[in-house]
């Protein structure tokens, strides 16, 4: 009962939390939720993160934190979508199709049409070209793309990447979040000059500290006119170094979602009736309070970093 009793307080709190606007709530690195209207406390999630979010640019996101939240703001070209609440439909990302030539070392992708970056642009395959060109100019992306050799564009809806060697499995590196397609408007030679408004993805940046940052639906993303989500209104990212003040926070209810745990705290996580756990690479991985919906589809990836949250809702 007492336990019971606290979560309520602590759910209280939280939504008074979210009813402030830029003031702040309870100690620091709580974020407040931004302007334009509030989310109910149903549609908000807030996530502890092991390490800092340094870069948005997802090119250059190689921490798990930089990838995990990078990878709701941009798109790569490959992805297999499916919606929140259980919905099974497997929907194509911004590439409707992946076809080889017969010899494998020119693929062709058929791009989806009517989809535009959160700043405006256009996406089509001018917008590919100029990414592609960015990935060729950086040693990122020429490793991550190593056989990559030039990309053509016959027409808006289709570019063409030409490899110098076959590579079957070439669609599969174009779905690294890292690839995040970005606005050619955000970029001047290989660099993102701002990381707000430059994804097509689902969420767009809000407001950001030292300490953690607040991502909110854009309410524009293609996706949901194909009834994709996101179930989330708000998502906040806060960095909280300690593995056991992660785990406590989530069983007072602060956060939702606790990133990187080490074993004995997953196993101190499994002993609450309260939380669940989902393993993860080596002897990490992620516990979660049980009212977190849609947490048997993130069991598809190894952990947590590179999930799309748009399947995943607080209840």
């Amino acid at each position: 009962m007492l336990r019971l009793a606290r979560r309520l307080l602590v759910g209280i709190a939280l939504a008074a939390c979210v009813a402030l606007a830029v003031c702040g709530c309870g100690s620091s690195g709580q974020s407040a939720a931004g302007a334009g209207g509030q989310p109910s406390a149903s549609r908000a999630l807030v996530i502890a993160l092991a390490r800092p979010v340094r870069d948005l640019d997802p090119l250059s996101a190689t921490s798990r934190s930089d990838e995990l939240v990078a990878r709701q703001i941009y798109e790569p070209l490959i992805e297999n979508l499916t919606g929140p609440y259980g919905d099974v439909r497997k929907v194509p990302g911004l590439a409707l199709s992946a076809h080889p030539s017969e010899d494998q070392t020119v693929w062709s992708l058929k791009l989806r049409q009517g989809v535009r970056f959160q700043d405006g642009a256009l996406f089509n395959a001018g917008a590919v070209l100029a990414n592609a060109k960015r990935w060729t100019s950086s040693p990122l992306g020429r490793g991550l793309l190593p056989s990559m050799l030039a990309v053509d564009a016959p027409r808006p809806d289709l570019v063409r990447f030409i490899l110098d060697q076959p590579d079957p499995d070439f669609p599969d590196r174009l779905d690294s979040p890292r690839l995040g397609i970005v606005s050619p408007r955000a970029l001047k030679g290989t660099k993102l000059t701002r990381e707000t408004n430059a994804g097509t993805g689902p969420f767009e940046v809000r407001e950001r500290s030292g300490l953690g940052i607040l991502l909110a639906s854009t309410g524009s993303w293609w996706g949901t006119r194909a009834q994709l989500g996101p179930a989330l209104d708000q998502v906040e990212f806060r960095s909280v170094p300690s593995a056991s003040e992660r785990l406590a926070m989530l069983r007072q209810g602060t956060v939702q979602i606790a990133e990187e745990l080490p074993s004995a705290a997953l196993a101190e996580a499994r002993r609450d009736p309260l939380l669940t756990t989902l393993p993860g690479h080596s002897s990490a991985g992620e516990a979660f309070e049980r009212s977190v919906r849609g947490v048997h589809s993130a069991t598809e990836i190894p952990f947590l970093a590179g999930a799309w949250l748009t399947r995943i809702g607080a209840g």
